[in-house]
């Protein structure tokens, strides 16, 4: 895109520690935010992966243009994006409240591959581009988020119970302050103190808030825990 830097794009030794670096930068700079948030793979995981997909096909191009050797230099690169799938899927858990977490992660992995690519192909127009849109997108998007989210109707509760009779308790307390149970999951939580344990999904209908849901169910005689999962 800009010819100023074409001198930058040879297989070289100065172009090839400047795709290093800028991958380095890249990879990096989408890390430390995710390690901010206390996420699995944070600053050091994001580096090695985008360093790694950027020496991937910047050798291919150097065996394929300096060496000489009849190979397709999109193949290597292609099975980067094949195995740091495997990797993202380390970053994805299911917590014990039955919810998902660490799909953001995964799928910065994944784009943070992408950004080594470009790196190694001196794309770096691309990698600088899309470094700072999924910055964009995780900062400033997931704060938008949050706001749009934050007067939302609907809510999921965990909770904990010594007996049986506790769950109907707070179905009926439920009912009572308007809140439509749209889900439910129960199960056992251990043999030893016989404690069993529900995921809801609440949907209030008539402006009971997350503070009144949790402070009421709280209440509830035999219930031993109620937290938003």
């Amino acid at each position: 895109m800009f010819s100023e830097l074409n001198f930058l794009r040879q297989p070289d030794l100065l172009g090839m520690t400047v795709r290093v670096l800028l991958a380095l930068v890249c990879g990096g700079a989408i890390g430390i935010e995710r390690t901010g948030k206390r996420r699995p793979a944070g600053f050091r995981t994001h580096i090695l992966i985008c360093l790694g997909a950027a020496m991937t096909t910047a050798t291919s191009q150097y065996l394929y243009v300096v060496m000489g050797y009849p190979i397709s230099v999109s193949r290597m690169g292609a099975q980067v994006i094949a195995g740091v799938s495997f990797i993202g899927a380390g970053a994805i858990m299911m917590t014990k409240w039955q919810r998902v977490r660490g799909l953001t992660t995964a799928a910065g992995l994944w784009v943070v591959a992408i950004v080594g690519l470009c790196c190694g192909t001196a794309f770096y127009e691309g990698a600088v581009y899309a470094t700072v849109l999924v910055l964009v997108a995780e900062i400033f998007f997931s704060k938008l988020e949050y706001h749009l989210l934050r007067d939302t109707r609907e809510v999921t509760v965990y909770a904990e119970y010594g007996r049986p009779s506790a769950l109907e308790d707070m179905v009926s307390k439920c009912h009572a302050l308007g809140v439509k149970l749209v889900d439910l999951e129960i199960t056992r939580k251990g043999e030893e103190d016989g404690a069993s344990c529900a995921v809801m999904t609440l949907h209030s209908r008539q402006g009971a808030t997350k503070e009144d849901i949790f402070r009421e169910l709280n209440q509830v005689e035999g219930v031993l825990t109620v937290v938003e999962a």
